[in-house]
């Protein structure tokens, strides 16, 4: 019999089950890191040393929270980026426009808010140009960044983005203002886990219910650390600025 493993002795078709497992481990892992590697994701962040950040708000249902918020952002001079979703720019097109009258950057969000790693490709640039084209009525903006309902994504979904022509968007800190947990609590998130070159997620839809209080002690806070607000197309110049320096 074999001897392996100091005093442990195995039948030989034990020891070559034993090696099947050991090669199929080691062959499994190969793979997912491979997989892992070449994976496609969204834009989370971008690397700099400077002390900007991006503050972003979704928005699918209700007209009562983003007025409030527009009028905070404003009071503020602070631009910031919506990320829409189609339905709800036809059904309020005075709050969309006063987004884009206001200077902030229109962006999508979508058009259902459903997963779109459940759909097909086709399937997926559809849902996006079917945004697309409802901003472009309501807005006259030929939005180029794109947040999928939920974060969701897999490969064939920013395969999709990119071939409409659009950035994928992400984000570095979630305010969970989704979530109501809570006005400190979001506050506290926020501040606390903002970083350079961070992307906020907010919510100015309707079922968040206390995204209006948490914003001007956010805003404060964060301009008391030195931080300035940019747009998210305006942070990833930033980062393109660097990038060329360092070539």
């Amino acid at each position: 019999m074999p001897k392996i493993f100091g005093f442990y002795y195995f039948r030989p078709k034990t020891l070559l089950a034993l090696i099947f497992m050991v090669s199929f481990v080691l062959i499994t892992g190969s793979v997912l890191v491979v997989e892992a590697y070449n994976r496609q994701k969204p834009i989370y962040e971008i690397r700099t040393d400077k002390k900007i950040l991006a503050l972003t708000f979704d928005i699918s249902w209700g007209n009562q929270t983003p007025i409030p918020v527009l009028d905070i952002l404003k009071e503020n001079n602070i631009k910031c980026t919506f990320f829409l979703s189609g339905p709800w720019v036809k059904q309020y097109p005075d709050i969309a426009n006063r987004i884009k009258e206001d200077g902030h950057e229109i962006a999508s969000h979508g058009y259902r808010h459903i997963n779109l790693s459940q759909l097909s490709k086709s399937e997926i640039k559809e849902e996006i140009e079917k945004a697309h084209k409802a901003i472009k009525e309501v807005t006259g903006v030929d939005a180029r960044l794109i947040r999928t309902p939920n974060g969701d994504y897999k490969n064939h979904v920013i395969e999709a983005i990119h071939e409409c022509g659009y950035e994928a968007i992400q984000w570095g800190t979630d305010s969970l203002d989704w979530m109501n947990p809570g006005v400190n609590t979001i506050i506290e998130r926020v501040t606390k886990k903002a970083h350079p070159g961070d992307i906020i997620l907010m919510h100015a839809s309707d079922s968040c219910k206390q995204t209006t209080e948490a914003l001007p002690v956010i805003i404060k806070e964060l301009k008391k650390q030195g931080y300035q607000f940019v747009t998210v197309s305006e942070l990833l110049k930033e980062a393109k600025t660097d990038q060329d320096k360092i070539n």
